[in-house]
């Protein structure tokens, strides 16, 4: 199993959840996140003041996925997430050793 999170520019997301949608996926999370990497943020005006504005919103998405799913995942992301600018985003896999379905007490592949 594993587990793939994505950080995206936030107009992408209906994109990316339906591309999801379409390989199969029948869960995400998402969540409101601010970072900023090579992006480096931006200066705006407020006011008459300028500001810089260091941390820019994101869409941190987290799908668990079976072994065989993690690269259509990936695939799915990077072709509906991509717009070929800067800030496009990450995406990040790691094994994930147990799942539990709290309701249920299914393990692993079943829990997912």
């Amino acid at each position: 199993m594993k587990m793939v999170m994505a950080i995206i520019k936030p107009f992408k997301l209906d994109d990316v959840r339906e591309a999801l949608s379409d390989a199969g996926i029948a869960g995400i999370t998402a969540t409101e996140v601010k970072g900023f990497g090579r992006q480096k943020g931006h200066t705006e005006l407020y006011r008459g003041a300028e500001y810089v504005v260091d941390f820019l919103p994101k869409i941190k998405l987290e799908v668990a996925v079976t072994d065989e799913q993690a690269d259509a995942v990936v695939e799915a992301v990077m072709r509906s997430a991509g717009t070929g600018k800067i800030g496009d985003g990450k995406i990040f896999v790691w094994d994930l050793d147990k799942v539990v379905r709290i309701r249920t007490g299914e393990l692993d592949g079943d829990a997912l």
